[in-house]
């Protein structure tokens, strides 16, 4: 390698690196040498975001938020199409904004990387390479979109937070069948859901792992500390940070296992739908979450079932904006009430809510049992089968697969809002019952 002075090398690409590689770096490389090593993602990334050897089908890299796996997941799909190793790729995401926001023209997208760009055709949701290669864009909101198209490749991102993983995943499958031997990659944050223990557990997997604190050259200071002092020494942190996949929390009054076994999109006529919220106690970009959750019931021969629609909840919102984020939820379902919390706002809750949804009658109800007598009665309903889930609602899950656990110290605002819909769906909620004799 050709040796150059200090000067010939740019400031700006020093300033990336640590101080010993900054010495390096000036006294042997030039700048173009050292824009292509910084360039160069097999020398610059850690091993575990680098594509796994041997034979693999799957290659599922687990990670804390913020670890990587965008960028490890964007470079796998540009290597593939630039080289003309895949002909045919899959994106599939959360949903078509998270496909194309975070996968494609995110910070750490596919289009965002140092090498020659795919054109973006919006009209058609794909990528094409100069090569021919191409890949196509899929919401995992739509699983029937996937039957039919054939791939020799996938990006799966986010999988644990799609709505409906497991007939996605199922798809997904049917459809990757070009090419001497298809490959998906998966790249998630872990949570114990069916549709990844079922990916884990096969015997052509490879699995990679990496927690948040590996990345932490290329995160804030103030985001490392954040999930320290929110999280340290908790579950969320062996999931939310380390990247671990964990079972059930000891203690907590819900199982996953119980909430996919009641996820289902078959139910009765709905004779009622209710829109909860679940107010915050301050407002502002600090506030908490605003819970607002959405459930409608019907009656099922000898007793009332009831489906939990959707979550809707905001974080920092201002009275109005949940206000108007509520009612916009009950006119999309045509529901026929919002119940809320009055323990944080009374009357104020009341008249935001008639301001923002003028045409719908607004019940107030308020808290008079701690949150976990109050979701006790709801858990049991669980528990009888009498409560099914549309779909996959990954935050509120959380919240109720940690509730009750020892250590669990954050306000389950989401859960609060679906105790409350469900509390007025199927157990009278605070109207009295009356016995005629």
């Amino acid at each position: 390698m050709k040796k150059n002075c200090a000067p010939s090398c740019d400031a700006a690409l020093l300033a990336t690196l640590t101080q010993p590689e900054q010495a390096l770096a000036a006294k042997f490389l030039n700048r173009s040498q050292l824009e292509h090593l910084l360039d160069d993602w097999l020398f610059w990334s850690r091993q575990e975001q680098r594509p796994p050897e041997g034979a693999w089908r799957t290659w599922l890299f687990l990670g804390g938020r913020g670890a990587g796996k965008t960028r490890a997941g964007s470079e796998w799909v540009s290597a593939l199409g630039r080289y003309g190793r895949a002909r045919r790729i899959a994106l599939i995401g959360p949903t078509f904004h998270d496909v194309r926001e975070v996968m494609i023209e995110g910070a750490s997208g596919v289009r965002a990387l140092p090498h020659t760009r795919p054109d973006f055709e919006a009209s058609r949701k794909r990528l094409v390479w100069a090569n021919g290669a191409q890949a196509y864009c899929f919401s995992a909101e739509d699983p029937e979109s996937l039957r039919g198209p054939q791939f020799d490749a996938a990006w799966a991102d986010e999988l644990c937070y799609w709505a409906y993983p497991d007939e996605t995943m199922e798809a997904l499958g049917h459809g990757m069948r070009l090419g001497e031997r298809p490959q998906l990659m998966v790249t998630t944050t872990p949570r114990p859901i069916r549709a990844l223990k079922r990916l884990a557990g096969a015997p052509d997997t490879v699995m990679t792992r990496s927690a948040t604190w590996a990345n932490g050259a290329n995160l804030a200071d103030d985001f490392i500390a954040a999930l320290r002092q929110r999280w340290t020494g908790s579950a969320r942190q062996r999931q939310e940070v380390l990247g671990e996949l964990i079972e059930d929390v000891e203690g907590a009054l819900w199982r996953r296992e119980d909430i996919e076994a009641a996820r289902t999109r078959e139910h009765g006529e709905f004779d009622r739908i209710v829109v909860a919220v679940d107010p915050p106690a301050s407002v502002g970009a600090n506030a908490a979450h605003c819970g607002i959750v959405a459930a409608g019931a019907w009656d099922e021969g000898w007793r009332r079932s009831a489906m939990v629609l959707a979550d809707a909840s905001v974080r920092g919102a201002m009275p109005n904006d949940w206000a108007q984020a509520a009612a916009a939820l009950a006119r999309s379902l045509g529901a026929h009430a919002i119940v809320a919390e009055a323990n944080n706002g009374g009357e104020m809750v009341r008249a935001v809510l008639q301001a923002a949804a003028p045409d719908m009658f607004v019940r107030l109800v308020r808290a008079s049992v701690g949150k976990r007598a109050r979701a006790e009665p709801i858990a049991a309903l669980y528990a009888q089968g009498r409560v099914k889930h549309a779909a996959a609602f990954p935050a509120l899950e959380d919240e109720m697969c940690c509730f009750g656990a020892e250590g669990f110290n954050h306000s389950p605002d989401r859960l609060d809002a679906l105790v409350w819909a469900l509390t007025d769906l199927l157990m009278g909620g605070a109207q009295p019952r009356l016995r005629l004799l």
